[in-house]
C-alpha cells in the first residue's frame, strides 16, 4: 500500500515536472484549480494526493496516469496482487481499502455511486437497458475475470435478473448495478487498474444492501 516513500516518489516526481517546464506551483494551481498550499503539501509530503489531483496533474504537466499511480505505490506488480486480493477477498473491505490507499474518500463515492445508480434503475426499466445487460454482461465480466465474490455476486444478480420469478422492483435494482458494471461512464474509469473497479464493488454492494432489506432478499 502507498506509504511515506510514495509521496516523496510524487513530490519529486512533481519537481522535476515543473522544473522542466518552467512553471510555478502558483501557475499549476491555475492551470488545475487546486489550490496553491495544497500543491505545496503533496509536493513536500504533507499531504496525500486524491485520485481527483492525480488527474489533473496527469492532464495539465502531461504526465503518464500511469507513472502518477506508480509514484504512489499502486502502480507495482506485487500491490496490484494484494489490492486485487483485498477487493477480492469481501466487498465488506472495501470501506477499510478506500481508507488505506488514501486516494479516495469513501462516503463520497458511494454517494456518487448511489446518485448514478438511481439514473441506471431508471435506464434498467427500458428495453434498451435490458438490451444492453443481456448482450454485454458476458464480455464485460471477461475483462475482470478472477476477482472472487465481486464476480461470483455479479454472476449470481445476472442470474437473478434474468429470473422470471424476480419482481419488478427487484430486477430493476439488480439492472441498476449490472448497467454500472457494464457501461463506462464510471466515476473512477476502469482504465486505471486496479482501483477502476472499485466504485464497481461499491455499485454491487449497494445494491446488494437494498436487496437483502427487501422481502424478496437475495443475499
Amino acid at each position: 500500500m502507498p506509504d511515506h516513500q510514495g509521496t516523496e516518489d510524487l513530490g519529486m516526481l512533481l519537481k522535476d515536472s515543473l522544473k522542466q517546464q518552467s512553471l510555478s506551483m502558483r501557475k499549476l494551481s491555475g492551470l488545475t484549480n487546486i489550490d496553491t498550499a495544497t500543491i505545496s503539501r503533496i509536493i513536500n509530503g504533507k499531504q496525500p494526493a486524491k485520485l481527483e489531483h492525480l488527474r489533473r496533474f496527469a492532464e495539465h504537466l502531461h504526465l503518464p496516469m500511469d507513472k502518477l499511480l506508480e509514484a504512489v505505490g499502486l502502480n507495482k506488480g506485487t500491490q496490484h496482487k494484494e489490492l486485487r486480493e483485498e477487493i477480492g477477498d469481501s466487498v465488506a473491505t472495501i470501506q477499510e481499502l478506500l481508507h488505506s490507499i488514501r486516494l479516495l474518500d469513501y462516503q463520497v463515492t458511494a454517494e456518487h455511486v448511489r446518485q448514478e445508480l438511481a439514473k441506471y434503475e431508471q435506464y434498467a426499466q427500458t428495453e434498451e437497458g435490458n438490451r444492453i445487460i443481456l448482450e454485454s454482461f458476458h464480455s464485460k465480466v471477461k475483462e475482470v475475470s478472477g476477482w472472487g465474490p465481486f464476480i461470483n455476486q455479479l454472476h449470481y444478480m445476472f442470474s437473478k435478473y434474468c429470473d422470471e420469478r424476480v419482481t419488478p422492483e427487484d430486477r430493476y435494482i439488480l439492472g441498476s448495478a449490472l448497467l454500472y458494471f457494464i457501461l463506462s461512464a464510471d466515476i473512477i474509469p476502469d482504465y486505471l487498474f486496479p482501483i477502476g473497479y472499485i466504485d464497481d464493488v461499491i455499485a454491487v454492494q449497494l445494491a446488494m444492501e437494498r436487496l437483502s432489506s427487501s422481502d424478496d432478499s437475495i443475499a
